[in-house]
């Protein structure tokens, strides 16, 4: 029996509560900030110029802009990189019969339900230069403390660490939800043939995977890209534009410098960088997919 076309109408009307909703949030705000990039306004005064394209030529003469990109690549496929390499071990070891299991997936998961900022200041207190637990530790073999969280070369793979350690447990959890996907069918049969377990992983569990791969590197790389918090907590960006990323950069430009122009341009390009560097990872992926 087919719905009738008033029950199909009614239907229809439940979504505008959620559309309304999603132009008031996601669209409104976008647009604005894309009319903001264009102006001189210092998020503040009700008056305000038309610059044109000033702030997009100021970002590109900006001696800053290349520290910050690449530091924001770092955090983005670094983290991508590690929470599905130490995800997939986790879940791989998870997925055996083992008596801790569900002790060690509650302790793994644990940290995602902390904020990231807290987070971040757990962390801080560790590797503080005074008083930090690591250096607590160092005192007791150097007359010197290290300050790691001053260092442009350490610092942002502390932060790139820190956030791995936070979000591996999604990308553990999705994959295991994968592997109990797969039908044990398959690793009999591959068992008959005489396939060893690096075998049977890699021509049996990693294609059934490409799933799980694709929605874990996606939701990794764009959580990272635009890492914000654990950066706040850490160093605050520094020293100077050291560690900073496009979400840190534009949030100290707005509110620091009271230049909402030029924040407003930094965010379009963090915008554009994660859209396309997300969409091209979902096509390739995707593609990947099938051809498992």
């Amino acid at each position: 029996m087919r719905p009738s076309r008033n029950s199909t109408f009614s239907l229809n009307l439940m979504y505008v509560p959620a559309l309304l909703l999603f132009v008031l949030f996601i669209y409104y705000p976008f647009f604005e900030g894309i009319k903001i990039s264009f102006t001189n306004w210092d998020g503040f005064n009700p008056s305000y110029s038309w610059v044109g394209f000033d702030n997009y030529v100021r970002m590109l003469e900006d001696k800053n802009i290349g520290t910050v990109i690449r530091n924001t690549l770092i955090y983005g496929v670094g983290s991508t990189f590690f929470q599905n390499l130490i995800g997939l071990l986790y879940a791989l070891l998870l997925n055996q019969s083992i008596q801790t299991r569900g002790l060690t997936r509650t302790i793994v998961y644990l940290p995602v339900i902390v904020s990231p900022l807290i987070m971040g200041y757990i962390w801080y207190f560790f590797f503080q230069y005074r008083g930090g637990a690591l250096n607590d530790i160092i005192l007791l073999f150097s007359d010197k403390p290290v300050n790691l969280l001053a260092d442009p070369q350490i610092n942002i793979l502390i932060i790139t660490f820190v956030n791995t350690f936070q979000y591996l447990g999604i990308a553990m959890v999705i994959y295991l939800a994968g592997l109990q996907s797969i039908p044990k069918d398959y690793y009999e049969a591959a068992s008959i043939d005489g396939a060893s377990p690096l075998i049977k992983f890699f021509n049996v569990t990693l294609p059934l995977l490409a799933p799980s791969i694709t929605i874990n590197i996606v939701l990794n790389l764009i959580g990272g890209l635009k890492l914000f918090d654990v950066i706040i907590a850490l160093t605050k960006g520094g020293p100077g534009f050291a560690s900073q990323s496009l979400s840190t950069m534009m949030y100290k430009t707005y509110f620091g410098a009271q230049d909402a122009g030029y924040a407003a341009a930094i965010g379009n390009l963090m915008f554009f960088m994660i859209a396309v560097i997300s969409i091209a990872a979902l096509i390739y992926f995707r593609r990947k997919e099938i051809q498992a």
